[in-house]
C-alpha cells in the first residue's frame, strides 16, 4: 500500500493535467466551432421574433389609427346624413308649399271663372227676360188696343201675365 491518497503519483497528475487541458482546447474549441454559430442562430432568431413583435406593434398601432380614423370618417357620414337629410326635408317642404300655392291659385282661377261664367248667364238670363217682358208688354199693350178694356179687364190679364211669368221672375 502506497501512503498517498487517492493513489496519486506524478504520472497520473501529469496525465490528467494534460486531459484537464486537452478538454480546456476542446471546449475552446467546440465554443469557436459550435457555441459561436449556435450563439448567432439564436441571436439571429431574437432578432427575426423581436422584428416580428415590432412590425406586430406597428401595425398594431397602424390599426388603432386607421380605427380611429374609421370612427370620425363615420361620425362625419353620420352628420353628412343628418345635414342632407334635413336639406332634403326643407326642399320637400318648399316644394310642398309651391304645390298648395299652386293648387290654391288653381283653384281660385277655376273659382273665379266660374262665377264670371255663372254672372254672364246671369245677365244672358236677364236679356231674355227683359226680352220676354218687352213681348209681354207688347202683347198687353196689343191686347189693351185690341178690345177697349175696363180696369177689371186690364187687371185680370195682368194677373194672367203674371201667372204665365211666373212669381219667381219678379222676385229675382
Amino acid at each position: 500500500m502506497s501512503p498517498r491518497i487517492f493513489g496519486l503519483d506524478a504520472q497520473t497528475l501529469f496525465d490528467t493535467g494534460i486531459t484537464l487541458i486537452a478538454m480546456l482546447f476542446l471546449f475552446i474549441l467546440l465554443s469557436y466551432l459550435l457555441f459561436n454559430p449556435a450563439r448567432k442562430l439564436i441571436q439571429k432568431r431574437k432578432d427575426f421574433i423581436q422584428g416580428q413583435l415590432n412590425e406586430a406593434a406597428g401595425a398594431k398601432q397602424e390599426a388603432l389609427g386607421m380605427k380611429s380614423e374609421y370612427s370620425e370618417k363615420l361620425a362625419k357620414v353620420e352628420d353628412e346624413s343628418a345635414v342632407l337629410l334635413a336639406e332634403a326635408r326643407k326642399k320637400a317642404q318648399v316644394k310642398e308649399s309651391e304645390i298648395v300655392a299652386e293648387a290654391n291659385e288653381e283653384a281660385r282661377r277655376i273659382v273665379t271663372r266660374a262665377e264670371k261664367e255663372v254672372a254672364l248667364e246671369k245677365d244672358k238670363v236677364r236679356d231674355e227676360m227683359k226680352q220676354e217682358m218687352v213681348q209681354v208688354a207688347a202683347l198687353m199693350a196689343g191686347k189693351f188696343v185690341a178690345e177697349s178694356m175696363d180696369e177689371a179687364t186690364q187687371e185680370k190679364l195682368i194677373d194672367e201675365t203674371l201667372k204665365e211669368m211666373g212669381d219667381d221672375t219678379w222676385q229675382n
